[in-house]
């Protein structure tokens, strides 16, 4: 029998966070489609350069996602206290951590650019693009610390509102500054700079506008003392287990580019394929992190297993609904990124992969979302830790793709099947052995 008020809750929150997740790849998508028209070289630097963006910020995701647990929690025991300590020690860390990747940018870029195996032709305009978009790193990670802290309150709508302002800011002036301008791959960073710290400004003042009683208090530092091992705790294994999923995507793109500059501009397209699902269903899955984190601060055990079903229900409709649109509109959507009737075919033959990937992939979305309420944080990087070594032995076992192609993306299908079906085994089978 669904239990139709939790149903009602899920809904309520999932509802804006799929159209707010869904607008994040429109605006890569966007850019995409920019640099598309350009030339493939244009395409596979602005694809190379968000990659290493991804793979920078991805593995500082737990500022969002550890914050809205806590929060969520803390929330649920009705804790008022602890909610502001959590959005002062989130808006601490985010600024240190952002003055640490600007302090360390010259050898970063390095790193990535050496493990993507980055085309000669390409390295001047992925170094341009690097340059501009690094300015955003304090506005980023301070979004991530808001974001996290709304979703950790319930209140999807205003992490709505701001990636939409965000997104919509961003396509502006991408637009702008790459068709009218003739900035180039520049001109798409700067999109991005100018949309990050529009939509922290925005954050904040919506902060102001409906929290005021979170600044009406003097606020001592030394409150934080007690309760920041577990905060720590909660984000190193957090840490750990996105630098685990970002070295899968990092690995993926370089493998990618070592079999040609035709291979890694088409698995650069068919990876927003997987955004695309993983945002709508990621919906769901932000659900799932302030509620069950809002029981689970309750001790309502009950409205938490009814939750967690209700959850895995939605995020398996919605996959469905992903492998329809992708089996019967594949050539379409390619259409819109090349007019090389070439590429296109080129990208054919990864049709059935394109259809198999949201079924086998939802339940590791949805499962996240569920551990991040519960901050079984540590339960989650191990199980990421045992889907990374499969994913890295499966790849090299069918011999890379100097063998085949496809290989890249059979061991990309294993790892997110692995991830969710994990979870699940210990979430179900074996509870007490959550932490």
């Amino acid at each position: 029998m669904i239990n139709k008020k939790i149903n009602k809750e899920i809904l309520r929150l999932a509802g804006p966070n799929i159209i707010s997740n869904i607008s994040v790849p429109l605006l890569s998508t966007v850019d995409t489609i920019l640099m598309g028209k350009e030339s493939i070289s244009h395409l596979g630097a602005v694809g190379i350069g968000s990659m290493i963006f991804n793979l920078i910020y991805w593995n500082f995701g737990f500022l969002r996602m550890g914050t809205t647990g806590l929060v969520a929690q803390a929330y649920g025991a009705d804790n008022r206290s602890l909610i502001k300590e959590l959005l002062i020690k989130a808006t601490c860390l985010a600024i240190i951590l952002s003055l640490i990747v600007i302090a360390f940018q010259s050898p970063l870029l390095r790193v990535c650019m050496y493990g993507l195996n980055v085309l000669p032709q390409q390295i001047g305009m992925v170094t341009d693009y690097y340059s501009v978009r690094i300015i955003a790193a304090p506005a980023t990670f301070l979004l991530y610390a808001a974001l996290g802290w709304y979703f950790g309150m319930q209140n999807a709508w205003y992490p709505l509102i701001i990636t939409i302002v965000v997104n919509v800011i961003n396509m502006i002036f991408s637009w702008y500054l790459v068709t009218i301008s003739g900035f180039g791959v520049a001109g798409v960073a700067w999109g991005t700079v100018i949309a990050q710290y529009s939509g922290l400004l925005l954050a904040v003042g919506l902060l102001i506008y409906k929290y005021k009683e979170v600044f009406s208090e003097v606020f001592e530092f030394s409150q934080m003392l007690p309760g920041l091992l577990k905060f720590l705790n909660v984000n190193t294994n957090l840490f750990l287990r996105t630098v685990l999923l970002t070295s899968s995507f990092f690995f993926f793109y370089s493998q990618s580019s070592l079999a040609g500059e035709l291979v890694l501009a088409t698995n650069l397209v068919l990876l927003l394929f997987l955004n695309w699902m993983s945002y709508g269903i990621d919906g769901f899955a932000y659900a799932a992190e302030s509620l069950v984190g809002k029981y689970q601060g309750r001790k309502d055990n009950k409205s938490l297993s009814e939750t967690v079903v209700l959850s895995l229900i939605w995020g398996l409709l919605l996959a469905l609904g992903y492998t329809t649109i992708y089996g019967l509109g594949y050539e379409k959507l390619l259409s819109l990124f090349t007019d090389e009737q070439s590429t296109i075919d080129f990208a054919g033959q990864f049709y059935y992969w394109m259809i198999l990937l949201p079924i086998v992939s939802f339940m590791s979305y949805i499962y996240d979302g569920i551990y991040i309420g519960l901050t079984a944080t540590k339960s989650m990087r191990d199980t990421m830790i045992i889907a990374f070594i499969i994913f890295l032995s499966s790849y090299y076992l069918l011999g890379g793709v100097e063998v085949s192609i496809h290989n890249i993306w059979i061991a990309m299908v294993l790892f997110l099947f692995i991830r969710g079906i994990g979870q699940a085994i210990l979430y179900h089978m074996f509870p007490q052995f959550l932490k």
